[in-house]
């Protein structure tokens, strides 16, 4: 009896075993989510809806997918559900923000890191840029940083949270520019952020790229510097803050893409990482990014594990020094 017991408990567990590589191999077989963890309208959420809107094709996952929005505190709250609460079956996948999560997880206080989640392509990189409003009598940096010098901690300024992009390129411009600014994190992410400015509620921000070209072409912003190393193809005539004379680097450009939690089965992990980065290359995608002021950097499952890993890094030294 004891044996007739083993040997059945082992053709089930080999049943099992069986049903579930061709689940894999079969996978998606139902429609797939991807958390974004900042609200509906910013740049995170815009560019998300772009890159993922042929899923559903037969020469992509032939599955749609669809974008639940799990905004609050700069990311942590989304990121904090998607690290601990989240299915790991391929089923769920959450959008990232490079160096949000990483530099949040170095300062502690959220329940994820680089370990939390499998990295499986990269569809953009962002660059932070700093804007004040149409009307603002502000049209430099210079100007910008002759006033906070005046006024030490009385220049009000908006970003998307504590140490995502925005915050870190705060830090880095009070830095090299010997000031100190008064920085106000928005709840509501960038678009929030961006509506702070152009309401008169702050004297400026430090916004994504995309959200300033899609405000500035709309007239509502004025855009002063780029907080990289190069000036962007969408903004030939905006000098970088180097440019500008204040040292500052890239460290806050934004990357973002498309990860799944920690235990997800390897297949699925290699098929999405075979067929993710052929959506992002799609020429329709490609033109409605384009159109919409968002810069793509594609890049495979292998270069995002590079790219965060020399992230992590940089930030810790970063961090320590500011």
């Amino acid at each position: 009896m004891k044996k007739w017991i083993a040997g059945a408990a082992l053709a089930l567990t080999a049943l099992a075993g069986t049903a579930n590589a061709e689940s894999h191999g079969s996978y998606p077989e139902r429609p797939i989510m991807l958390m974004v963890s900042y609200g509906a309208g910013g740049a995170t959420d815009f560019q998300a809806r772009i890159v993922t809107m042929t899923a559903g094709n037969d020469d992509a996952l032939g599955m749609p997918i669809a974008i639940i929005n799990k905004s609050g505190a700069g990311g942590r709250v989304g990121w904090n559900w998607f690290a601990t609460q989240a299915e790991a079956d391929g089923y769920t996948m959450g959008a990232y923000n490079i160096p949000h999560f990483i530099a949040q997880s170095i300062e502690g206080g959220v329940s994820y890191s680089a370990d939390s989640f499998e990295p499986i392509a990269n569809w953009g990189a962002d660059p932070a840029v700093f804007v004040v409003a149409a009307d603002s009598e502000f049209n430099s940096m210079s100007d910008v940083v002759e006033f906070a010098s005046a006024n030490p901690g009385g220049l009000t300024f908006s970003g998307a949270g504590l140490f995502v992009g925005h915050h870190i390129a705060a830090l880095q411009l009070e830095k090299a520019a010997g000031v100190k600014l008064a920085y106000i994190p928005n709840n509501a992410g960038g678009a929030g952020a961006m509506r702070a400015v152009i309401s008169g509620e702050v004297m400026g921000g430090v916004n994504n790229l995309s959200d300033a070209f899609r405000a500035q072409e709309a007239g509502t912003v004025k855009i002063l510097g780029v907080f990289d190393l190069e000036r962007n193809e969408f903004l030939p005539d905006v000098p970088t803050m180097m440019e500008q004379g204040y040292d500052i680097d890239n460290s806050s450009v934004n990357f973002r893409g498309v990860m799944v939690p920690k235990g997800t089965p390897q297949p699925i992990i290699d098929h999405l990482a075979a067929t993710v980065p052929g959506m992002f290359e799609n020429a329709r995608v490609q033109r409605r990014m384009t159109a919409g002021g968002s810069p793509m950097h594609i890049m495979t499952r292998d270069e995002v594990l590079e790219m965060w890993a020399a992230r992590q890094v940089t930030l810790e030294e970063l961090l320590a020094g500011l």
